[in-house]
């Protein structure tokens, strides 16, 4: 069955028309557009199928924020999005909306093993919940409910949560975000695209003389996420190594709390854009340490097992997966 599937987050919309049959999903045509280039998703969608020449029945759009029946207030976009809408404006039969790691967490099972790298492996033969996160734009959050045969996924917004700071400088960060975001700080804050920055930003500001024109330049220049995240990675830049370090150690605490909520002793998987690019970094650094000092919960955090999913089309994939079921009459 051909389905339109969309991945919707606050920087990139990824779409794809995708053949699906059973568990395989191919992605046959594929575009990226810039999400705030567009007033809609319905002017997306629009501009996908145009191009492309294609006519479908059936589409599913995985978006940033949380899905209430067929409607989705976007978090990070000033977008509102109605299913019914978009079925009209796009003369699509059915058109189904998940959150966006939501969508993700469906995909998991439409990967192979090539599409993870495992941090750190689990008890032998462990099944149960599992949980997702995603840093990126934002930090999104899913949870896969084991009801004794499969994975059933389903949305949170848990990195809206208030971040709990786990030591004293952490306690100085969360009193510097308060006063700069005048109230309540998330999790997503820190563990982000925007929240490395500001870790960058408090730690400079704390020692000015280890910033670099280099990278400051960089910053300016690009995205500055990804001008820290580069300069950690080629080990140039004393300040950015310290503010991925810390950013992965507060990733590992999150991950912590989200294995606790979902009791997921079937495991953590680690999506989004930051992982997979941080993948050579989280070995050695402070994440697991954070992840499983939990105190009392400690031996049964250890037994979890934790991987990175390397495939940035999960996603998609999970978007057409779940349309291919509910238009085939099943539940999603």
């Amino acid at each position: 069955m051909k389905i339109l599937s969309g991945d919707i987050g606050g920087t990139h919309a990824r779409l794809a028309l995708c053949e699906v049959e059973g568990a395989v999903v191919r992605r046959d045509i594929q575009a990226i557009y810039e999400s705030r280039r567009y007033d809609s998703l319905t002017d997306i969608a629009r501009a996908f199928v145009s191009e492309h020449h294609i006519e479908v029945h059936h589409a599913c759009f995985g978006v940033p924020g949380p899905v209430q029946g067929r409607q989705a207030r976007v978090t990070n976009l000033p977008w509102e999005v109605d299913a019914d809408v978009l079925e009209r404006n796009l003369a699509i039969d059915s058109i189904y909306l998940l959150n966006d790691l939501e969508a993700n967490a469906h995909g998991l099972a439409t990967l192979s093993e090539d599409d993870f790298r495992e941090l750190r492996p689990g008890e032998a033969g462990a099944v149960g919940n599992a949980g997702l996160l995603a840093a990126g734009t934002g930090l999104g959050e899913a949870g896969l409910y084991w009801d004794g045969h499969r994975h059933r996924p389903f949305a949170c917004e848990g990195g809206h949560t208030g971040f709990a700071p786990g030591n004293d400088d952490e306690i100085d960060l969360l009193r510097y975000l308060r006063a700069k975001l005048g109230g309540h700080v998330s999790w997503e804050r820190v563990v982000s695209g925007p929240g490395l920055v500001q870790l960058y930003e408090f730690l400079r500001e704390r020692d000015p003389e280890a910033a670099t024109a280099e990278l400051t330049e960089a910053m300016a220049a690009g995205d500055p996420a990804e001008a820290v995240s580069n300069a950690a990675l080629q080990a140039n830049d004393s300040l950015a190594e310290r503010a991925v370090a810390w950013f992965l150690g507060l990733y590992g605490a999150e991950a912590g709390n989200v294995a606790l909520k979902f009791f997921a002793t079937g495991g953590i998987f680690l999506g989004g854009g930051i992982a997979p690019k941080l993948a050579e970094l989280l070995p050695t650094s402070d994440f697991i340490t954070r992840f499983q000092d939990k105190g009392r919960m400690r031996p049964l955090l250890e037994r979890m097992n934790l991987s990175i999913v390397m495939n940035d089309k999960a996603a998609l994939q999970g978007a057409a997966s779940y349309a291919n079921r509910r238009a085939r009459g099943e539940h999603g």
